[in-house]
């Protein structure tokens, strides 16, 4: 079943933070996160899982003030639900933004992955931002929501995963 109903765009607040807790806790959101060789702080390797206890949401939150990162929740009107979250952020060793979206399991498949993009994408373009990136596994399905909404890859690169060698590809939208 597809999605019908309008989807807004919902900048939590800090008492808000417990969605965020509960999708960094949930192994099937997470799942997609799971076997990659990083090193932070509550990253569980098995699940993808990430630590958010409710003592690091104000750090978090002023980071995210501080440092101008974009950060919201999607919510479907029609079932007065949170489904997951979009970002973007400035990086500025690679002098470029770079975008992300988290659909919640039990949500995926419905078409919000798309709506939620588009919300993303308009929002950065209403704040002067030109052009947007992401980096995904190049055998993600995820990609031909992104080619649909006009995203070509612009490079290719490996990275480890459950210790093979994964292509990732580097995604560039001109807004």
């Amino acid at each position: 079943m597809k999605i019908n109903s309008p989807l807004e765009i919902y900048i939590p607040k800090l008492e808000d933070y417990w969605y965020e807790q509960k999708l960094q806790n949930d192994s099937n959101t997470m799942s997609y996160n799971a076997e990659w060789n990083v090193c932070y702080s509550g990253y569980h390797y098995d699940t993808g899982c990430i630590d958010f206890p409710k003592e690091k949401w104000k750090e978090t939150y002023d980071k995210r003030l501080k440092e101008n990162k974009f950060f919201a929740y999607l919510k479907d009107t029609s079932i007065n639900e949170y489904i997951g979250y979009i970002n973007y952020h400035y990086n500025k060793n690679e002098d470029k933004y770079y975008c992300g979206i988290l659909i919640e399991a039990k949500y995926r498949g419905k078409g919000y992955a798309k709506a939620g993009l588009k919300l993303l994408c308009d929002y950065a373009k209403k704040n002067g931002i030109k052009e947007i990136y992401d980096d995904f596994e190049a055998n993600r399905s995820g990609i031909k929501v992104f080619e649909e909404l006009g995203f070509k890859i612009v490079d290719r690169y490996n990275e480890k995963k459950f210790d093979k060698d994964i292509e990732i590809v580097v995604v560039k939208k001109i807004l």
